[in-house]
């Protein structure tokens, strides 16, 4: 028990830090952490409990990154309300599908993810564009998309909205990581929300979690602060965290398939 217990506070430490640091991330390690470092056997109860310690986290932390003003409040609700429908609906069809299809499926999407975080980004060259009826559309629909893939695989989807938001505002990135965590926090909120009606969250070790997570959050968040003119150093680094947890996730999920 005291184990497990220290698993899961370490691990919600480690995606508390993710979140505050670059403001997404935490949510495609919080499953995978949760099944094989913490032990939870069940897939759907991972997502569920991992969604409810993460959308937690982020507005703690979205909270630290509002103090420091870093968050433009309009895009952030706009996309935070959106997102949420995207979010419900793709749970809902998350829930419904195997849970290993569901786990090979999300591995295939964290490479994908990781590839693109190793793309060189000319986000920083993008001016900040006015707040009209064309940028509300554009935001709007990057906003619902990464709702639906959210709730579908129960991550928070931290790295789709921060490039999405800096592509349809034009922010900067601190702003964008700020700006985020509304919709990462309103993301998995929905989610927990959907797989809580159906009893697949473990709510002991979602505190437990979610205690680790405000503790890291911290740090990563004051860590942002500092280190956001090494984006790319951090990209890599990340990336590279992606691809391992998306390999072992995938040689679990396929040896279960081949296995079943």
């Amino acid at each position: 028990m005291t184990t497990n217990i220290v698993a899961a506070v370490g691990s919600g430490g480690l995606v508390g830090f993710m979140l505050g640091l670059v403001g997404g991330g935490g949510s495609i390690l919080a499953t995978p952490l949760l099944l094989y470092v913490v032990g939870v056997t069940q897939p759907h109860i991972a997502i569920g409990t991992g969604a409810l310690a993460v959308s937690v986290n982020a507005f703690a932390n979205l909270t630290g990154h509002a103090v420091k003003g870093n968050v433009w409040w309009r895009c952030a609700i706009v996309f935070a309300l959106l997102s949420a429908i995207g979010a419900f609906a793709g749970s809902s069809l998350g829930k419904a599908m195997d849970a290993i299809w569901l786990l090979f499926l999300f591995g295939m999407v964290m490479l994908v993810v990781g590839t693109l975080v190793l793309r060189p980004s000319k986000l920083h060259a993008t001016k900040v564009r006015p707040v009209n009826r064309r940028m509300c559309l554009i935001t709007a629909i990057v906003a619902i998309a990464a709702g639906g893939a959210s709730g579908f695989f129960g991550i928070g989807g931290g790295f789709l909205i921060v490039p999405g938001l800096m592509l349809a505002t034009g922010m900067p990135m601190i702003n964008a990581v700020g700006s985020s965590l509304l919709a990462v926090g309103t993301f998995g909120l929905a989610t927990a929300i959907n797989y809580a009606l159906s009893g697949l969250i473990d709510w002991q070790l979602a505190a437990e979690f979610i205690g680790g997570g405000v503790t890291g959050g911290l740090a990563g968040m004051l860590l942002a602060t500092r280190l956001s003119v090494h984006k790319n150093v951090l990209n890599r680094v990340f990336a590279a965290l992606i691809f391992a947890v998306a390999s072992y996730v995938l040689y679990r999920s396929a040896l279960q398939l081949i296995v079943g």
